[in-house]
């Protein structure tokens, strides 16, 4: 299905170099039309499909949709409105730090679709390097699963640059026990966003990192 049109971008890279209120308000009808309804169309239709293989996940779009607007509060950068949009899927939406689970956003710099662990608490990061370091063997084979390492390669994330002592001589076995974070992504283009198998191309990239997903959350919610 076609969800949106090169005017999306259009707004986007307006919005750029006039991100104030007055201009957002005199094109508001533009964000409406082109940007937020099929937005929220396509998040609608992602979270159909995803409901089918993740039954706790979140399933109200409002929820999963990040606002436009920025939290200046404590920002340098008085800029008002983000200059993409995005969209989580988990089991509670925007707010939800814990479950591991896919990401997409699009606007005038970058098109990324990715997902995993980007907030670990202490105990979490505990758990999730325990999970690897007694099933590296399965951890490697879910990293080294063709489709994953074909659209995002590996795990990304910050390092701890001092380790526990037991995985001080395993981290050269497996550098990703260093890892504070779990997360991965890939850039699509501004092609793929307007073509008309957009939805279908985001599942796919949602699918190859699902058993990632999973590893981490069995880690964490044991």
């Amino acid at each position: 299905m076609k969800y949106f049109t090169p005017k999306y971008f259009k707004f986007f890279e307006e919005l750029t170099v006039n991100n104030n209120k007055e201009w957002f308000d005199n094109n508001r009808h533009r964000y409406e039309e082109e940007v937020k309804q099929p937005f929220r169309k396509l998040v609608e239709d992602l979270i159909e499909q995803l409901a089918k293989e993740i039954p706790d996940l979140n399933r109200n779009p409002s929820k999963s949709i990040f606002r436009i607007n920025r939290d200046i509060r404590f920002s340098k950068n008085k800029a008002p409105y983000k200059r993409y949009m995005a969209g989580v899927f988990n089991r509670t939406g925007t707010k939800d730090q814990e479950y591991p689970g896919f990401y997409f956003h699009a606007g005038a710099d970058e098109v990324m679709v990715g997902g995993g662990k980007y907030f670990c608490n202490k105990e979490e990061l505990i758990k999730i390097r325990q999970e690897i370091y007694y099933n590296n063997d399965s951890f490697k084979k879910l990293l080294n699963e063709k489709s994953f390492k074909a659209k995002y390669g590996t795990l990304l994330g910050d390092k701890n640059k001092v380790l526990s002592p037991e995985y001080k001589l395993f981290v050269k076995e497996q550098p990703l026990i260093a890892n504070k974070q779990f997360w991965y992504q890939a850039k699509l283009s501004r092609k793929d966003i307007t073509g008309d198998k957009l939805d279908t191309l985001l599942l796919s990239h949602f699918k190859a990192a699902s058993k990632i997903n999973a590893f981490l959350w069995e880690a964490i919610s044991n």
